[in-house]
């Protein structure tokens, strides 16, 4: 095959670093007073947005995965998204790093131009936001609902709610959890009419100590009585029963993707928390209790919108009702191979 004469690639036109190496502008030299650290707060924001785009980008990647009407749960596909989100984890724990290097700017440094910010602010970037939104916080789980919009521009506006309009990640995981095959176990794998989910609450109940009957009730309430399933979660019944089964017997051949698939995204969110309050610590020690530049309260505001915006937590209270592998209901032969290579 004959390949096409292309012209030679230049490293500084191929980044373009023309653009972005010229895309610093301090406020500070406008007036002829430069304020020698709103450099270094420039550049760390530009990077926190490119790092944010990069975010989005592999989550479109994923998203487009599980669209998919089916995916088989040991193909390259899942593989993939597993990859795909530990590298949103690895580049979250860089932004979390970044802090170190933001906080060499002291509150005095921070002073000499923050005036000169107004109404700007990190509240405004709009890539933060449609992340939150593709990974799948919902608008009604926002804190300050009124407020986080008020301070963007009507094409930014647009562009949030759209993503917010899309098919979050939350969502389309839920949908995958929903046609795992194993949820029929009553049917198709015991000869003897038993279920798999009242052979398993027998055994949870017995390690339960004392003073933890509330866990066998909602035990019950989110896997053993779709009729009972409690309202407002976003994992559903069917989802819920089979993500625990996957963190139950990770062990087997087809559950080890799948189940490295939920722990990461775990992990996402455990980064963003971190992230979060990483930044709401940096915001006490620069401005202690004053008003952001956006004109929300500050770190008061971060504190409320790290409490609140915690996006699988629904996944991570799965924990509460695993058993030691010594007292996990053994599986029949016939599952048993469903779930090997063999």
């Amino acid at each position: 095959m004959q390949h096409k004469e292309r012209p030679p690639v230049y490293y500084a036109e191929y980044l373009q670093l023309d653009k972005i190496l010229n895309a610093q502008e301090p406020e500070s030299t406008k007036d002829g007073q430069t304020a020698d650290d709103e450099m270094l707060f420039i550049i760390i924001h530009q990077a926190y947005e490119l790092w944010f785009k990069q975010i989005l980008f592999e989550l479109d990647v994923i998203r487009k995965v599980f669209r998919k009407p089916e995916i088989a749960n040991s193909s390259p596909d899942i593989h993939n998204c597993v990859h795909r989100l530990k590298r949103i984890c690895r580049i979250l724990e860089i932004t979390v790093s970044q802090m170190t290097v933001m906080e060499t700017m002291t509150p005095l440094d921070f002073l000499d131009f923050r005036d000169l910010l107004r109404p700007a602010s990190g509240f405004q970037s709009v890539q933060f936001k449609m992340i939150e939104a593709a990974l799948g916080l919902h608008y009604n789980a926002r804190y300050g609902q009124g407020y986080y919009l008020s301070q963007l521009s009507e094409a930014d506006i647009a562009r949030v709610k759209k993503a917010e309009q899309e098919q979050s990640l939350f969502v389309l995981v839920n949908n995958w959890l929903e046609r795992m095959p194993f949820i029929n176990l009553k049917s198709n794998h015991w000869s003897d009419g038993s279920d798999f989910y009242s052979l398993y609450r027998n055994a949870y109940q017995e390690s339960l100590l004392p003073g933890e009957e509330a866990n066998l009730q909602q035990f019950d309430r989110l896997f053993n009585d779709a009729a009972s399933y409690p309202e407002g979660r976003n994992l559903s019944f069917t989802a819920t029963q089979n993500a625990l089964f996957i963190l139950l017997y990770r062990d087997y051949p087809l559950m080890q993707l799948p189940y490295e698939l939920l722990s990461t995204l775990l992990e996402v969110d455990e980064l963003l928390s971190m992230w979060r309050h990483r930044h709401i610590h940096m915001v006490q020690r620069t401005i202690g209790k004053r008003t952001g530049t956006g004109g929300s309260t500050g770190a008061d505001y971060l504190q409320k919108a790290a409490d609140s915006h915690t996006i699988f937590k629904e996944l991570a209270e799965l924990t509460s009702y695993l058993l030691p592998r010594t007292m996990l209901p053994k599986l029949p032969q016939s599952l048993v191979k469903e779930l090997s290579y063999d």
